[in-house]
């Protein structure tokens, strides 16, 4: 069993940066692709990015390339998504996930295990 504990959200003004990090129990983090999703109110769970066992990341829409990136601390157990030049249409909730290689990495169905969540309000 996996536990991932996400922190680093809050609120920020436009334009400001904010570190989200995710925290996995467990021996297995090294061996599984670790994911960032994000939901805002009324919208479906959306894929942010994902980076795999090897380290080689993916990063999700078109909205937050150049601005999002996404890595990995094995000797930590932890994953961060770093975050800049932010704007009001980040907010959202934004999970992190864990899942076995070999699935659709932008799926949400390709993990097996979500943190809670943690809020980033960006404020206009």
């Amino acid at each position: 069993q996996v536990q991932l504990v996400e922190s680093g959200g809050g609120l920020v003004q436009a334009g400001g940066s904010l570190r989200l990090s995710c925290a996995a129990s467990g021996r297995t983090f090294t061996s599984q692709n670790m994911g960032w999703f994000r939901q805002a109110p009324g919208k479906e769970r959306e894929f942010v990015a994902a980076i795999l066992w090897n380290g080689r990341s993916i990063i999700g829409a078109d909205s937050v390339k150049g601005r999002f990136t996404i890595s990995r601390d094995n000797a930590k157990n932890t994953v961060y998504l770093q975050m800049n030049r932010l704007k009001p249409e980040d907010t959202a909730v934004y999970y992190c996930a864990a899942g076995w290689p070999g699935s659709d990495t932008t799926s949400s169905r390709a993990y097996d295990y979500w943190g809670l969540g943690t809020q980033v309000t960006v404020s206009s």
